[in-house]
């Protein structure tokens, strides 16, 4: 699979892609789309290239089936292809799987409400088999996929010279909807795979389920279980807690949600596009390969689309590494805390996930498919590091109250230097965060009161009132 998002490829950190000096790295004279030179544009190749395209994208419609799929991203195609991979050999989850799915959140849960403040975040408890998990969690993929997909597809006009503009009305089109299906052809091989490897509806760290349910996969649990040392029953009952911590943090932490979503929306809106990777592409392509669904693959895998990494992208990139490995090392104390000392093997556990992400396990490779992140086990271990510290030095109840707003979370730079700031938060003769709602509280009331004021001074000078000489001699509040 590839490391770029939606097989995407960044050809300017490739040398052997480089093209003549000034050619933009795209192999085209002045580095413009489809081989429109600097001097202007010839129609004739235009009309060459929407023939191109009408061929692509008739094999690419026979590959895909009846499924259209409206939007940047064909979700039908994506649908199609991720079941495809699971086969039709999945079986239903039993009875006894499903029950023992449910008396391993309710102990886990029993056992947190000693590990944090955050309360219980489940209102259902479900075992999903793979086929499962793709249905219930694609609402939330397609929050995280359209607005990177929207993005480039706005740009495929943008892109082209202004006297293409006129001309571009058919190609446009055809380019939306090649671009929907390399969307979703992408994204159902990653979720395909994912889906085989998943072991709760939290493991990549995202909220990707229905609000309020815990959601465990026991075909995969039991697969992850061998060769473990730990009991399976065990081994169920840490990814119940892991899955309910989770659960607490996305549920009672109103802004985290849409935060994450954010930052991937701000990843989007810095794309830059190298539109020659197309046009190569489409040049001399035998539509009829394309009713084949690996011919697809084969074609997304060359790099047909290349969006080019900005220093706006890094910075979103950053930030959503930095959210992510703070959710998952406050997932992983609270966990330790809660059953550390009832399951001596929580430990190695922990230990065990961070090495499956280190091997690019399934959450690596659908960050780096999705927004070419991947979640670097060291970020998390820095995370945890963070939140042991603040528990031991400040408690649960502070620990957690960092979460009230996100300017109270550490940032990159607090990773890697956890005691300063757990310093500002206890140390100094500084008490402002010994109650981080009750500062949010105070600040807020101070901003309304100095509104206050200042609506209160304006309205007296509506009126045409001056201030008598005591009056303007006293101080301003």
């Amino acid at each position: 699979m590839s490391d770029h998002p939606f097989g995407f490829s960044n050809r300017d950190d490739d040398p052997e892609n480089k093209g003549p000096e000034g050619s933009g790295g795209s192999g085209t004279p002045g580095g413009q789309p489809f081989g429109f030179g600097a001097e202007g544009f010839d129609p004739a190749a235009l009309g060459q290239m929407l023939t191109q395209f009408g061929q692509m994208l008739s094999g690419m419609g026979a590959a895909a089936g009846q499924g259209s799929g409206g939007g940047p991203v064909n979700y039908d195609v994506a649908r199609q292809l991720a079941r495809q991979q699971l086969g039709s050999t999945i079986e239903p989850v039993s009875a006894g799987s499903a029950s023992a799915v449910t008396d391993a959140v309710h102990l886990a849960e029993l056992w947190l409400d000693g590990a944090t403040t955050l309360p219980t975040g489940v209102s259902r408890t479900v075992a999903w088999t793979p086929n499962d998990w793709i249905e219930q969690t694609l609402d939330t993929w397609k929050r995280l996929c359209d607005p990177v997909a929207a993005q480039i597809a706005g740009m495929w006009t943008t892109a082209l010279p202004a006297e293409a503009q006129q001309f571009a009305g058919p190609m446009v089109g055809m380019l939306s909807q090649m671009g929907g299906l390399a969307f979703g052809s992408q994204l159902g091989q990653a979720l395909g795979q994912l889906a085989k490897e998943v072991l709760t509806s939290t493991d990549i760290g995202l909220p990707l389920g229905p609000t309020g349910t815990a959601a465990l996969l026991p075909a995969a649990i039991t697969q992850f279980s061998e060769g473990l040392e730990q009991p399976e029953r065990e081994i169920l009952v840490f990814l119940a807690a892991r899955e309910a911590a989770h659960q607490r943090l996305f549920q009672h932490v109103p802004w985290l949600r849409q935060r994450v979503l954010g930052t991937v929306e701000d990843y989007a809106r810095g794309i830059k596009m190298d539109f020659s990777a197309i046009e190569q592409a489409a040049s001399g392509l035998d539509p009829m390969a394309l009713t084949d669904p690996s011919k697809l693959e084969e074609l997304l895998g060359q790099g047909a689309f290349e969006p080019q990494t900005t220093p706006e992208q890094k910075l979103a990139l950053q930030r959503l590494e930095t959210l992510l490995a703070l959710i998952e090392g406050w997932v992983e104390t609270v966990v330790a805390d809660a059953i550390g000392d009832r399951l001596p093997g929580v430990a190695a556990l922990s230990e065990t996930l961070r090495r499956r992400r280190a091997t690019g396990g399934p959450a690596e490779q659908t960050f780096a498919t999705l927004v070419g992140l991947e979640l670097r086990p060291r970020k998390v271990r820095e995370a945890a590091a963070l939140w042991r510290r603040l528990t031991d030095d400040a408690g649960m109840e502070a620990r957690d109250g960092v979460w009230a707003h996100p300017d109270l979370m550490p940032g990159a730079a607090d990773l890697d230097n956890p005691a300063g700031f757990i310093d500002s938060l206890i140390g100094g003769g500084t008490t402002a965060f010994d109650d981080p709602l009750a500062q949010l509280a105070e600040t807020e009331a101070r901003e309304r009161a100095q509104e206050n004021e200042r609506a209160k001074g304006e309205s007296d000078a509506d009126e045409g009132g001056q201030p008598s000489a005591d009056e303007g001699d006293a101080p301003q509040k």
